[in-house]
């Protein structure tokens, strides 16, 4: 027992896990990581982050719409995100009149707040440990290769079965999840409460919000201002509620406290939110995968991509508030994967996984534990025999399926074709509905087909220049056999004759619709092929799933194994984690040091009135003139703007509170620095840096620069 107890801790502590390294689950945090956090400053008792018993911090932080985090900050259900997670919704109250994307919004009464039909605000109300329940369940499942292990649809049906129908019909607005961990070792159920009625209070100019835009995505030093204000509405019981002007502000469980204090150089700093997905149990292999054909491949064909939309946003106006969504979602991950490669070979990650399966080989064979030996070579062998579909997979999807925006024309037209051809007027008028309904979709108000049509050109050239012409879709042999190789033709010819090339093309066929028109369809034809050879790819690559999770699974099982649990994070999922760490700044390269807190100073610095990213609106510059701070300033003639720190975050973390050892709110996350990108797959303490918009930023803004101070007379502000 003594050398069981031995070879245990010396494993536990031998540990690949840096000290501001993971996304901790909060029912776990007591035991695994809670005496390091008040080591490292944290004032605050374990119950006051997370308790199943009674209101804590957890309360307060809430899933922004269905890929960011926000955090509660007043009694009156006012919650605050990043400017590029409200970004949508700013987005469809503009227009070119009401350009809210370049003026700002600012609601001065609560009548003023513009709903968001389909905006979504979820609380967790509950975590709950299940691994017994479903292991039991599971055994059930006699099919030999059933994922059902790791299926959503399984387990949240299991989640229901265990919750009861009546209970979810006697609470309005809530949902359960069961979520898989740890590759399916381990399960936790998540019980949800929803608000639909979701108003936007307040938002600063992009000028402010995406100070930097692109140039500055992934960077730091840092300047921008990336906060946004909506409300929360429910019923008059407080129950969640679809719009309604009868709703009223939620009154939450807890809302944030709000320092004005400000942040030191190594301060304690905590991060509550919903990271998106991580890769900490990647093989060597995958590793180089990842690299080599994901990374690439997004790299390679986005940058063609986006040069051609950037080209078309400064030519038009209109262009520009229409695709500017569009080509900020598409640098985002752009400048991700240049900087997930960057880390991978600086730091060598297939080495360091390497080691990791070595170390795992020599203790299983130690421990009498073949299957983890069997599992990595058949995780090696799957990555072996997937690359060229992968390689095509990953071509069509970037190039062509998100690259070319006509492939998501309405191309199920058989119902019509049919009524047409029977005479069934009243099918025929039903099904003409539909297809118009489908291409409005399409092309709607943000879609422009002069730029798309600019966009497919250059990227149908680099699609058929990489994949050879026998693995292309069906369809793509035209443009050799009518056009002699001529993409441009080829593509001119999409727009002239399909129904949706232009309005004035779909308002004839609307009129006059023909049997012919739909078959010979060149677009429709177009998108056919690319969605059928996007299904062979994928029914092709889905042979490997079965056999890859189980692999994985049992591989994680050893790592678990082998490093005790306490020792190791499960995988992001977007499921409620706490990561920690400090204020931080870092040395990028030799005879380089950042610094952690930026100032509105350096906004003036990077001032560039030719350039759109840089733009500085004259009432920021009026008040950084006059020194007019308030309370915010930093009491040196500075205003803080930004900070960063070793926080381990990722997408989904976006809108993240970030919180000091009181548990008060210093700042919201918005990014991370380009160097630690690659903490998706391997931490980086050297170069790990969430990038965080300074809570005295945000309510300088709203005060002094925006003129809606009366919102800060909801939020508690600390002052000590």
């Amino acid at each position: 027992m003594k050398r069981l107890l031995s070879i245990g801790l010396s494993l536990l502590l031998t540990s690949p896990v840096w000290a501001d390294e993971g996304m901790w689950l909060l029912p776990l945090l007591k035991q695994q990581k809670f005496p390091e956090m008040q080591a490292l400053g944290l004032k605050l008792q374990d119950y006051d982050i997370y308790s199943p018993d009674s209101a804590s911090i957890k309360d307060a932080v809430v899933i922004f719409g269905g890929g960011c985090t926000g955090e509660v900050v007043s009694p009156d259900g006012l919650v605050l995100t990043n400017h590029h997670c409200g970004y949508g919704q700013i987005q469809q109250h503009s227009s070119v009149e009401h350009d809210y994307l370049t003026d700002g919004f600012w609601a001065m009464t609560r009548a003023e707040e513009l709903p968001n039909p389909g905006l979504k605000v979820t609380f967790i109300d509950k975590i709950e440990d299940v691994t017994e329940y479903v292991l039991e369940e599971l055994k059930k499942d006699t099919d030999p290769n059933s994922m059902n292990y790791l299926s959503p649809a399984y387990l949240n049906g299991l989640a229901v079965e265990k919750t009861g129908e009546k209970y979810l019909q006697d609470h309005p607005g809530t949902e359960v999840e069961i979520k898989a961990f740890y590759g399916g070792n381990k399960y936790y159920m998540f019980t949800k409460k929803i608000y639909p009625d979701v108003r936007l209070v307040g938002a600063p100019p992009s000028s402010i919000g995406k100070f930097g835009a692109d140039t500055d995505n992934w960077m730091w030093p840092r300047h921008a201002g990336d906060f946004t204000v909506f409300r929360i509405y429910a019923d008059v019981n407080g129950n969640p509620a679809e719009y309604s002007e009868s709703n009223v502000p939620l009154r939450p469980k807890r809302w944030l406290k709000i320092s004005l204090k400000g942040v030191q150089e190594n301060d304690f700093a905590m991060m509550m939110g919903f990271p998106g997905r991580t890769n900490k149990y990647y093989t060597s292999w995958e590793v180089a995968e990842r690299r080599d054909i994901d990374n690439t491949v997004r790299i390679n064909v986005r940058e063609i991509r986006q040069q051609v939309m950037l080209e078309e946003m400064l030519k038009d106006p209109v262009v520009r508030i229409q695709y500017f969504s569009k080509y900020a979602g598409s640098t985002n991950a752009y400048k991700n994967s240049i900087g997930s490669n960057w880390a991978i070979n600086k730091r060598n990650f297939e080495e360091v996984k390497r080691e990791e399966q070595d170390k795992l080989l020599v203790w299983a064979a130690r421990m009498n534990k073949p299957e983890y030996k069997e599992a990595l070579s058949v995780l090696e062998q799957i990555v072996k025999d997937r690359k060229d579909l992968r390689f095509r997979s990953w071509m069509l999807d970037e190039a062509i399926s998100r690259g070319i925006e006509f492939t998501r024309v309405p191309s199920s037209v058989e119902g019509l074709s049919t009524a047409i051809r029977q005479k069934d007027t009243e099918t025929r008028k039903n099904e003409l509905e539909r297809l118009k309904n489908g291409y409005e979709r399409f092309a709607d108000k943000d879609y422009s087909p002069v730029v798309d049509a600019k966009v497919a050109k250059v990227l149908l050239k680099e699609y058929r220049r990489l994949i050879p012409a026998d693995k292309q879709p069906a369809y793509f042999s035209t443009i050799d056999k009518q056009f002699k190789g001529d993409v441009d033709a080829f593509v001119d010819h999409l727009f002239k004759s399909s129904i949706f090339g232009s309005e004035d093309n779909f308002r004839k066929f609307y009129q006059h619709p023909s049997v012919k028109g739909l078959e010979n369809d060149p677009m429709i034809l177009f998108a056919q092929a690319v969605q059928q050879e996007k299904q062979a790819l994928a029914d092709a690559l889905k042979d490997f799933d079965a056999a890859y999770a189980n692999a994985h699974r049992t591989y994680v099982r050893g790592l678990l194994e082998m490093y005790g649990d306490q020792a190791n994070f499960p995988d992001a999922n977007f499921s409620l984690r706490l990561t920690y760490g400090q204020v931080k700044g870092y040395a990028p390269r030799d005879a380089v040091y950042y610094d952690c807190q930026t100032t509105l100073e350096g906004v003036m610095e990077k001032e560039d009135p030719d350039n759109w990213e840089f733009v500085v609106p004259e009432r920021l510059k009026e008040l950084y003139q006059a020194k007019d701070y308030g309370q915010y300033g930093l009491g040196n003639g500075r205003m803080p703007v930004n900070f960063c720190a070793t926080t381990h975050s990722t997408g989904g973390n976006s809108g993240s509170p970030v919180l000091n050892a009181n548990g008060e709110l210093i700042g919201i996350n918005f990014d991370r620095n380009w160097e630690g990108v690659g903490g998706d797959i391997q931490y980086l303490p050297d170069y790990q840096r969430s990038i965080i918009v300074d809570i005295r930023y945000v309510l300088f803004i709203i005060d002094k620069y925006a003129g809606a101070g009366y919102l800060l007379n909801e939020m508690d502000l600390m002052d000590q």
